[in-house]
């Protein structure tokens, strides 16, 4: 990667609690990527922001994921009904523009991300998967994304790590990762400076529709407050289908629960992101030399009263580590010599079509939400393209763009509900 400018120093909006901003342009719910990154983009253009997220910034599936940069169709997609991703297909536009955010993140923020780049493998071990790859790769080539099939043998001669069972893979060389601890802090460094207000530890608790404006009561460390607001994100991951209902409306996302692990330190050997067509897998080796391990296994979530309890981790479920491990070291035996220091979850939100959600509601007009699935890989697009929705820039494009993730599609949903 090129040198990168010095980051700018985080500059804390320092007053009063009286002092707090009562009326602003813009009210963001959520401090994760996609809440700091679109603060950050609102401020630039002007608008004046206030943010607030109820822990810290990255705290949530943020800074929980596991970092993959999947640009190729993802293999949840690839199970459904069908088999060949059709739902996936449809976020390819999507991709080709977050492979130039990614690629250029870095630079217009002025800090290292630990952004890498170098490629990313969907590997096959059997004929059936090796079908399901070469369709797959047709159907991406026909969106514009860069994906070739190759065989075994030149699979293992660009990444001499993988298992002599690998019989093919789909490689694309725009795929790779990003440290998650780094990207949300950054945003939120960013947008400080340009002159958003960010809250962190402070609770949205109220919502609603007022005359022009939205009114939103707030609690903080210090005490209660009220803003109004012209318009409002919804960025709160897993909480945003509870921050919806607030406004009177249904958002359809589920929480679900995640695993990811890494391995001690090892000399770096995996410049790739890998992951499998048929199993879940992803796989990638961090700066400092680690070996990251997901791929969807799922973790339990805790329940009081029957409703899931958002405010807990997740639960290990030893069984799906296991599996996850089993597959890891399958397809690259070299990490079955290396310890493992820790294994973590997380819970992120998904929709009943797996799509992600990001844009403006039809039935409450400058309410916009953005969250659900791809929202790391996605997140910095979604981000910048809901920004411009907010400031009324290049609408009829981000529109465009964005129908595939608008949250329109679920609107009858809310045609029994008032504004």
């Amino acid at each position: 990667m090129s040198a990168r400018k010095a980051a700018p120093a985080f500059v804390k909006r320092s007053c009063r609690w009286g002092a707090l901003r009562t009326k602003v342009d813009a009210l963001i719910v959520g401090g994760g990527l996609i809440g700091c990154a679109a603060a950050w983009h609102l401020a630039l253009a002007g608008m004046e922001v206030m943010l607030v997220e109820q822990a810290s910034t990255g705290s949530g599936a943020s800074g929980q994921n596991a970092g993959s940069l999947h640009f190729q169709i993802e293999r949840r997609f690839l199970e459904r009904k069908g088999g060949l991703g059709l739902e996936g297909e449809q976020t390819a536009t999507l991709s080709r523009i977050a492979i130039d955010d990614w690629s250029t993140l870095e630079d217009r923020l002025g800090v290292s991300l630990h952004v890498h780049m170098n490629g990313g493998l969907m590997v096959a071990e059997n004929a059936d998967q090796v079908a399901i790859l070469k369709a797959k790769a047709d159907r991406e080539r026909a969106m514009g994304l860069s994906v070739e099939t190759i065989d075994g043998a030149e699979a293992r001669r660009r990444a001499p790590y993988l298992s002599e069972g690998i019989v093919a893979a789909n490689f694309m060389a725009a795929e790779g990762h990003a440290d998650t601890r780094k990207i949300a802090p950054a945003f939120a460094t960013a947008a400080t400076a340009a002159g958003a207000e960010i809250q962190i530890r402070t609770r949205l608790t109220k919502l609603e529709w007022q005359g022009a404006s939205f009114r939103a009561e707030i609690i903080g460390s210090e005490g209660a407050f009220t803003v109004g607001a012209k318009k409002v994100l919804v960025a709160a991951g897993v909480w945003s289908a509870r921050i919806a209902a607030m406004a009177n409306l249904h958002l359809p996302l589920f929480p679900v629960g995640l695993t990811m692990s890494a391995s001690e330190r090892t000399p770096h050997f995996l410049p790739h992101l890998v992951q499998h067509v048929a199993q879940r897998l992803s796989m990638k080796q961090t700066e400092a030399g680690n070996i990251l391990i997901g791929g969807g296994w799922p973790s339990r979530l805790h329940r009081v009263d029957g409703i899931f309890d958002l405010s807990r981790p997740a639960e290990l479920i030893i069984q799906s580590l296991r599996n996850n491990l089993s597959v890891a070291t399958k397809t690259v035996p070299r990490v079955a010599d290396l310890n493992l220091i820790r294994t973590w979850t997380g819970v992120t939100a998904v929709t009943p079509d797996q799509l992600p959600i990001a844009g403006e509601f039809p039935t409450m007009p400058g309410l916009f939400c953005a969250a659900g699935g791809s929202a790391f890989t996605l997140g910095p697009t979604f981000a910048r393209l809901v920004a411009d929705q907010m400031l009324e820039r290049e609408r009829d494009e981000a529109d465009r763009l964005l129908a595939v993730a608008s949250p329109a599609r679920f609107d009858s949903l809310n045609g029994f509900m008032g504004r």
